[in-house]
């Protein structure tokens, strides 16, 4: 069996991997699991030296590991030279404060002396997508071998490259060979991995089925899991927002990365009162984009990963023109190579249809008409999902009460398109998973938190 992964831009393969056998994956296992001994062993300096050093090796290379992620999953280099180093940050955040997060913690009792430590799980299987292809495997494994943990990376099958590539990181950085190991192996394969004794914990960043799938299996032999899944992220737009400002960040945080990240803004709820005013700023900030070659400097939104992604998201789009959406801009497949799908507003959206029920993984924005705010956050929180969630006013104190109270999702931010960031916890609630990763509660996902008690 063997792995062969597609430009998307044009079409055309790249390169074929050898799938390994299970033979061979076992004794990936085995050798991982045997040097987390050792590592959990080692003392925060040497990690935290080797956590710096593997960020001056991904600054150092940063153009060559964004031109493989334009070539394997059509990112522009811009946005993967800026993932590159937002990956050497979070290496640098956690040699930086992983001492702190997992100091032992004194706790008055009736004993002679009782205090919480925190102890590494072990091996923890990390299965990745390919949307951030570098930046989704550092947030988990800085913060998880910081703590002591070892790393085994399943990615997604169209990004094998960018496995290779990490894995190599951690050896020219200096880490053991068999701290951090990347396995090159189907999904339909990932069973006996998921059950395999040695493999402590499981975290996934994927879609809605692929972590029920994951989470059943670590479930039945009792592992721990964190699952980062889709999000259908709300952007309510009050009437006293700047709408030039809201405008800016719901565009840029639904095209970033062409759309295809969970945190995109996938609905605009706009209040009646500046919808015309909102819809016209819009399609201004959509017209500034533009799509083409990753390679090319000046392109802002490259192709979607596959052509079968690229069909999902475009019967999406048709089937809620059926129901009565209005396409005013894009919407329609381009001629040519590769998988392009152009920047699309839908607009006239409404409950029922694809667009507002399901997660849209690709350039496509819709506006929400809403009554008054009240109905505003009602329609925001009428999802399956809670990944994240936005608010723009110019009444802080409202719009923070909204975002803190009123907004159910894990991430919820004012005047501003939702991120990740280090020293911030990352996740989502309902159907957009459990668990957190980032900041000081992202680092105590993989540790036994033990209780000692001496009288």
């Amino acid at each position: 069996m063997s792995i062969t992964t597609i430009n998307p831009s044009t079409g055309q393969p790249i390169k074929t991997y050898r799938e390994m056998s299970p033979d061979e994956i076992r004794a990936v296992i085995e050798a991982v699991f045997k040097a987390q001994k050792d590592w959990a062993g080692t003392a925060f300096s040497e990690r935290e030296a080797l956590f710096k050093e593997a960020a001056l090796v991904l600054r150092k290379n940063k153009r060559e590991y964004a031109s493989l992620m334009a070539q394997e999953m059509g990112k522009p280099l811009a946005s993967g030279g800026g993932e590159v180093d937002k990956c050497a940050w979070v290496c640098e955040y956690y040699a930086d404060h992983a001492r702190e997060f997992l100091t032992p913690r004194k706790i008055e009792t009736a004993a002679q002396n009782s205090f919480v430590t925190f102890e590494p799980l072990g091996v923890v299987l990390a299965v990745m997508p390919w949307n951030f292809p570098f930046w989704q495997v550092f947030r988990f494994a800085a913060p998880s071998l910081m703590a002591g943990n070892c790393g085994i990376l399943k990615h997604a099958s169209c990004t094998t490259g960018a496995a290779v590539a990490i894995e190599d990181v951690f050896i020219k950085a200096g880490f053991p060979k068999t701290v951090f190991k990347s396995i090159i192996v189907s999904s339909q394969n990932m069973g006996a991995v998921i059950e395999n004794p040695m493999i402590a914990a499981v975290t996934l960043t994927g879609s809605e089925p692929a972590g029920i799938s994951v989470a059943q299996r670590a479930a039945a032999v009792l592992k721990k899991t964190v699952l980062e899944l889709g999000g259908s992220d709300p952007y309510v737009i009050l009437k006293d927002a700047d709408l030039d400002e809201a405008a800016r960040a719901c565009v840029a945080a639904r095209l970033l990365n062409t759309g295809q990240t969970c945190i995109a803004a996938k609905r605009y709820i706009v209040v009646k009162d500046v919808m015309e005013a909102f819809e016209k700023k819009v399609i201004q900030e959509i017209k500034k984009y533009v799509v083409g070659d990753p390679f090319d400097p000046t392109v802002t939104v490259g192709p979607m990963v596959q052509a079968s992604l690229r069909e999902e998201l475009h019967q999406q789009v048709k089937k809620s023109i059926a129901l009565g959406a209005r396409c005013v801009l894009g919407g329609v497949i381009p001629d040519g190579p590769g998988f392009f799908y152009p920047p699309t507003l839908l607009t006239h959206v409404t409950k029922g249809m694809p667009v507002f029920d399901e997660e849209t993984f690709g350039p496509v924005a819709v506006i929400i008409s809403a009554q008054d705010e009240e109905e505003a956050i009602l329609l925001a929180n009428d999802t399956a999902f809670g990944l994240g969630a936005a608010v723009f006013t110019r009444d802080i104190k409202k719009g923070t009460e909204i975002a803190s109270k009123r907004l159910h999702a894990g991430c919820c931010f004012v005047n501003e398109a939702v991120k990740s960031d280090p020293r911030l916890p990352f996740g989502g609630v309902k159907k957009s998973g459990y668990g957190r990763e980032l900041s000081s509660f992202g680092i105590l996902e993989f540790v036994n938190i033990k209780t000692v008690y001496v009288k």
